[in-house]
């Protein structure tokens, strides 16, 4: 039922829209477009005005067409992509994979989840196949950390369960885990003196710094955990004790608790490294998105891989380190799973995507709506 050249020249079009993140008017404009025209709702909501992002979140409602009462579900995509993504000149080769002319991403990052998306709405209505209502999120900023879906509010939202289409993975692999992410910034407060006149009247900065640092677990902390220090700035003249450096900084884990355990001995390490030294330090936190994981019997998860054995994928499931759309989702309340759409070496010019996995993208969120559970009745 989905038509292969239409979806792969609906995502080749796609991709060709100009959309690095904070650029997101265009292709906004071309989603809001194409969904009227299949017949959707569509909102817009106000993001924009805390994002400072092109465009915000596209909230597109397919209303179900009676023929079933299924519980209500939502798919979510993002618009936006990394750079270079200007001019996108995108190929199929001999090979199957779709590439970019090397010059510039690809785009597949998230324009095949897209497109899948947008294929799915025409092969439920061509076929007359029963739906219950269905939420098509493309969120604006995803690639500036999240920053669209972070915005959304709550509010549009009306689903029992979510499916993100931005995953790297073979088509039908599904991602139940990823963790928490916290930023983190440390200031380091010394004192200047001349570096070669009185360097014992100074505290160095830099030097106390070095010393904080050592006293950190960073890198793997366990399997589910990860810090690490990013950048660090500070400095001038080398006749000069540095008085003032900052540091950059994020943990990660899939247990909240530890991250909140990790961000406190980062800070108790700060704080003895400056107390050793006679420095002052000061260290901010901020949770950027929450944790999540599903269980392999969490009704979500079970929809996923039951619509994945249907058309003959593996149905895997895995944890990932990275965020994605799918963690602001499940905070806000709708529990979501990241399904894989088989792009690779994304957010580089060598990306690439085969364009059977693009038909197999859509297959697979056809069977998730085929597979919907009816809701009780009252």
């Amino acid at each position: 039922m989905v038509k292969k050249d239409r979806v792969i020249n609906l995502f080749l079009e796609l991709v060709q829209i100009d959309s690095e993140t904070m650029q997101e008017r265009r292709i906004a404009d071309v989603l809001t477009k194409k969904f009227k025209e299949l017949g959707l709702e569509v909102l817009e909501d106000d993001s924009a005005a805390v994002t400072g992002h092109g465009a915000g979140n596209l909230i597109a409602t397919l209303k179900g067409n009676g023929k079933v009462n299924a519980e209500p579900i939502l798919f979510t995509c993002h618009m936006d992509t990394v750079k270079p993504g200007i001019g996108i000149k995108p190929r199929i080769d001999e090979d199957g994979w779709i590439r970019s002319d090397g010059t510039t991403i690809l785009g597949s990052d998230d324009k095949a989840g897209v497109a899948a998306l947008l294929e799915l709405i025409q092969v439920l209505q061509e076929n007359q196949i029963p739906y219950g209502d269905i939420q098509f999120v493309i969120t604006a900023g995803e690639e500036s950390g999240l920053r669209g879906a972070r915005a959304l509010d709550a509010k549009h939202l009306n689903a029992t369960y979510g499916f993100a289409l931005d995953s790297n993975g073979e088509v039908g692999s599904i991602c139940v885990a990823a963790p928490t992410q916290a930023r983190i910034e440390m200031e380091i407060f010394g004192k200047s003196a001349h570096a070669g006149v009185n360097p014992e009247d100074g505290i160095s900065a830099i030097q106390v710094a070095g010393k904080a640092i050592a006293r950190m677990k960073l890198g793997r902390i366990d399997h589910e955990t990860t810090a690490n220090i990013g950048k660090f700035e500070g400095g001038g003249a080398t006749n000069v004790v540095t008085d003032y450096v900052k540091l950059y900084a994020e943990a990660r884990s899939i247990v909240h608790e530890k991250v909140e355990k990790q961000i406190a001995e980062m800070k108790q390490a700060l704080d003895s490294a400056c107390h050793d030294y006679g420095a002052r330090g000061e260290m901010n936190s901020n949770i950027i998105y929450p944790a999540f994981n599903h269980t392999e019997e969490a009704a979500v998860v079970q929809l996923a891989k039951q619509a994945a054995g249907q058309i003959g994928l593996s149905g895997r499931t895995f944890h990932s380190g990275g965020g994605s759309d799918a963690n602001i989702f499940n905070g806000l309340g709708i529990p979501t799973v990241n399904l894989a759409v088989g792009y690779e070496n994304i957010h580089t010019t060598s990306e690439r995507i085969k364009a059977d996995d693009i038909v197999k993208a859509a297959e697979l969120v056809l069977e998730i709506v085929k597979a919907a559970p009816t809701q009780a009745s009252s």
